[in-house]
């Protein structure tokens, strides 16, 4: 068995770097065949027999990260030549393989950041204090009475952390430090902007810097421990950013005196 494996970082969410890694494809001159596809998590795709092989297969993983997502791929295949022959083959279709990997992934890193660049993103801070987080309560519109992370819209040409920050002064009026990036949560379009799931909301964990919470835009506020997260009604968004949160807050408690 031959194997290779590639790992590259797109500055793009999840779902605009899963669907441009679908539409590009794979760099083989012969067609694969889809095996299985959880979008925007990964997709294994396969090809039969044929041109100095046995089979091949070729697997991605989608992980999002504080900077983009993280593109693993393995690509797997067995000779259908015997012996020394067969080895000798294998060697050189190595060769191949890593510099049409390396030309595709290039790439796709830049047509993925490019199109990133046409959806909006949503970021939320999880505001951590002595062990509890703050929570805030929609007041207004289809989701009010709802529970969510502070946070916002990214602005065009704007970081996310950048934003991250600016949404917490101009939601509670405070200044925030952004700390550990939690995770990625696809969203339905009409949060987020544009086609439903190309958009993503992205949390950090986040410290007070300067000043106190005020509910400038939320009904309430609320410092909770993370026993009582389940507690409450959340956005669709947040609520799988759940686990990850109480988490954060266990070891936030295990530090303390």
């Amino acid at each position: 068995m031959n194997r290779l494996r590639f790992t590259t970082v797109v500055a793009a969410p999840l779902t605009v770097a899963f669907d441009v890694a679908r539409a590009l494809g794979r760099p083989w001159p012969f067609p694969l065949e889809e095996v299985e596809s959880v979008r925007p998590v990964s997709d294994l795709y396969a090809a039969g027999p044929g041109r100095g092989r046995r089979r091949l297969t070729h697997a991605r993983t989608f992980t999002a990260t504080a900077t983009g997502t993280r593109v693993d791929e393995q690509v797997d295949w067995e000779s259908a030549l015997p012996g020394a022959l067969g080895r000798v083959a294998g060697s050189v279709l190595r060769r191949r393989v890593r510099r049409a990997m390396r030309r595709h992934l290039d790439g796709y890193a830049a047509l993925a950041a490019v199109r990133a660049l046409d959806v909006v993103q949503v970021v939320g801070a999880a505001i951590v204090r002595d062990g509890e987080v703050l929570v805030a309560q929609r007041g207004s519109g289809p989701l009010a009475g709802l529970w969510e992370f502070p946070g916002g819209k990214v602005e065009p040409g704007e970081a996310h952390e950048a934003a991250l920050v600016r949404e917490c002064a101009e939601e509670l009026g405070v200044t925030v430090v952004p700390g550990a990036f939690l995770g990625e949560v696809p969203l339905d379009g009409a949060v987020g902007g544009g086609a439903p799931g190309a958009s993503t909301m992205r949390l950090w964990e986040a410290r007070l810097a300067v000043g106190e919470p005020v509910a400038h835009e939320h009904r309430e506020l609320r410092w909770i421990r993370p026993g009582d997260l389940g507690a409450l009604d959340w956005i669709a968004a947040d609520r799988p950013l759940l686990p990850a949160v109480a988490a954060l807050l266990r070891t936030h408690q295990g530090r303390r005196p």
